[in-house]
């Protein structure tokens, strides 16, 4: 919504299906990272995970179920502009797919050894690059431009929540922690430690800020990210950095 926003978007409502498609795909990443085979996680967000609350069976069919409405959603909200339907469902279809999207990051997540940065831009990278370049289709810009800065925010996203995960507490986060180690995943806090990750988040930030390409709103865009990115750091390690 950002990026639409920063490119003067001429038809919100193109923006608001795209936005709203991305976040049903979200969810169910959410809803099957959880299963049993998977992460086996009891909570999500506070709350019983799907497979706990309503058994595996629904939780499979309920992510399902939330891919197809992602893109009916997209298909109803960009019906009447025919010339950025296609874009914009290429876009989304590639960030959740194979063989660089949001299934490759999962597969990558169940071998036994992986590159951190490729999974990592699999696994998170592919999502928000989708976010900017829909952004971008939405206002009828060209969508390539705007790859760059995504997959450097998905990558720093993942970064900040390998730190949740290592320093953060349930109650925090409305999650289980530490399951990358006891998952033995693939995880910056892990490969880096703490400091190193905190770096390595900076660096991707700084990189992200850096990507932002000329439009109307660049300077607004950049100084959202920066508030973004400063909210994305635990708060036991912002109180260290204070």
């Amino acid at each position: 919504m950002a990026v639409a926003c920063a490119n003067g978007q001429d038809e919100p409502g193109v923006a608001c299906a795209a936005a709203a498609a991305i976040e049903l795909l979200h969810c169910a990443s959410l809803v099957h990272d959880d299963l049993p085979c998977f992460d086996d996680a009891p909570t999500r967000r506070g709350k019983a995970s799907v497979h706990r609350a309503f058994s595996e069976r629904i939780a499979i069919l309920a992510g399902d179920s939330l891919i197809v409405m992602a893109f009916e959603t997209l298909a109803r909200g960009v019906a009447g502009f025919p010339e950025r339907m296609g874009p914009l469902v290429s876009i989304v279809s590639r960030a959740v797919g194979l063989p660089h999207g949001l299934c490759a990051g999962q597969a990558w997540e169940s071998e036994p050894r992986v590159s951190l940065s490729a999974y990592q831009r699999a696994k998170t990278g592919a999502l928000f690059a989708a976010a900017t370049m829909a952004g971008a289709a939405a206002a009828g810009k060209r969508p390539e431009d705007w790859r760059l800065l995504g997959e450097r925010l998905g990558e720093a996203y993942q970064v900040a929540d390998d730190l949740r995960d290592a320093v953060s507490t349930p109650q925090e986060i409305g999650k289980p922690v530490g399951r990358d180690v006891a998952l033995k995943r693939p995880s910056a806090a892990v490969e880096l430690g703490i400091e190193g990750a905190v770096a390595r988040l900076e660096f991707l930030v700084a990189g992200a800020l850096a990507a932002v390409p000329d439009c109307v709103g660049s300077d607004q865009l950049r100084h959202l990210i920066r508030q973004e990115a400063d909210s994305l750091l635990p708060s036991q390690l912002q109180r260290r950095a204070a």
